[in-house]
């Protein structure tokens, strides 16, 4: 089994005097001090980014952030996988260290997407479906319009998982966005995709985040580790129609990683899930199984996932507010798990805290993921 050994994250927002490197090299060095671990022990490294060659025409952004690490002579691979990169990053480290390839090893992930010329995130413009208009915020006002239609879901209910976010935001430190909203702001705050307002988007964000790793036998003699139990990654499938009241891709994939790791929803006491739009964290909520198909908006509706709820869900502010730099997104989902496993978190400790699944997804093909991450962590 692998173990989580040092975190490390930088505050997300907009930085304009910074770059990717300066990020990733700032989080790294947080997760080594973290650990109390020489850069020396570090025998491979995962950087994850998505956007530095569109956007800068950066390649091999990772050998650069581990150069200035003092990781000298490492394997490295960059990874990007869409919104799951970070995540992938550390599926891929995971693996490296259940294979016995390395003993410690170092995920990373980093993005700037403060920058003027970003334009909207999408699929591809190879893609028919990007071409005929579905970027990012069409897709998922889609999938709130079916979902309203086909379960009875109501703007409220949207709105009131926004608000949720602000609240636990104001906890986070490290959150972009810490100021409360009322649902009424939200659902007065300008209409981006009908019936998706503005405060019910994810702002972007400049950010990285780091997660060290280590096999049981160096985890052994070191304090405040916490185990992974399971670290699934899946593509999604796309054939026949797409389903836009649900999520097949979240459901196959939340479905192993319980398998692996020997729970059950039931057994979850905290969830960091992939809440870029409002309509994301209910479907999310389903098919990670904490409530039935079509009960999301119900769900929030009844306080379960606020702190202090049944299963609070993105008590970091998630996406939503705590902002979304891409390639960091899915290891700043873990680090927060990794501080609640502590009893680290503070004000937003959630209590008697022993299990915690963090979830991710990327793309949009056919109407289902290109790429869906579940972590599951317990102590």
């Amino acid at each position: 089994m692998t173990a989580i050994i040092g975190i490390g994250i930088t505050p997300f927002g907009s930085f304009v005097d910074r770059t990717i490197v300066s990020l990733g090299v700032e989080a790294g060095l947080a997760a080594l001090r973290d650990a109390e671990m020489p850069a020396t022990r570090v025998q491979a490294g995962f950087f994850a980014n998505a956007l530095a060659a569109r956007l800068f025409g950066d390649t091999t952004v990772g050998q650069n952030v581990v150069a200035a690490l003092g990781l000298d002579g490492v394997p490295v691979v960059n990874v990007e996988n869409a919104c799951t990169s970070g995540s992938t990053a550390f599926y891929l480290a995971q693996l490296a260290i259940e294979s016995g390839e390395a003993d410690v090893v170092l995920a990373v992930g980093a993005e700037k997407m403060c920058v003027p010329g970003l334009g909207l995130i999408d699929s591809g413009s190879t893609e028919l479906d990007t071409q005929l208009g579905l970027v990012t915020p069409a897709s998922f006002a889609l999938r709130a319009t079916r979902h309203m239609h086909e379960f009875g879901t109501t703007p409220r209910q949207l709105a009131l998982v926004a608000a949720k976010n602000r609240r636990h935001a104001e906890l986070n430190v490290k959150a972009m966005f810490r100021k409360p909203e009322s649902v009424e702001d939200i659902l007065n705050s300008p209409m981006i995709a009908d019936p998706l307002t503005r405060s019910q988007c994810c702002p972007i964000a400049d950010g990285a985040a780091a997660i060290l790793l280590a096999s049981d036998r160096v985890a052994a003699s070191l304090r405040r580790t916490v185990p992974v139990r399971s670290a699934v990654l899946r593509s999604g499938a796309y054939d026949g129609l797409p389903d836009l009241a649900r999520w097949n891709t979240d459901h196959r994939t939340a479905q192993l990683a319980y398998e692996k790791a020997s729970i059950g929803p039931a057994d979850i006491d905290v969830v960091e899930c992939h809440d870029a739009f409002t309509i994301a964290e209910l479907m999310h909520c389903e098919a990670l199984g904490l409530c039935e198909l079509g009960a999301g908006g119900a769900l929030v509706e009844s306080g379960a996932t606020t702190l202090g709820g049944r299963v609070p869900v993105n008590v970091s502010g998630g996406l939503l507010s705590r902002g979304h730099p891409v390639g960091a997104t899915g290891l700043a989902q873990i680090h927060e798990l990794v501080v609640q496993l502590r009893h680290e978190a503070g004000k937003r400790q959630v209590e008697a805290c022993r299990a915690g699944l963090a979830h991710c997804m990327g793309g949009d093909k056919g109407g289902d993921a290109k790429s869906c991450t579940v972590v599951i962590l317990s102590r």
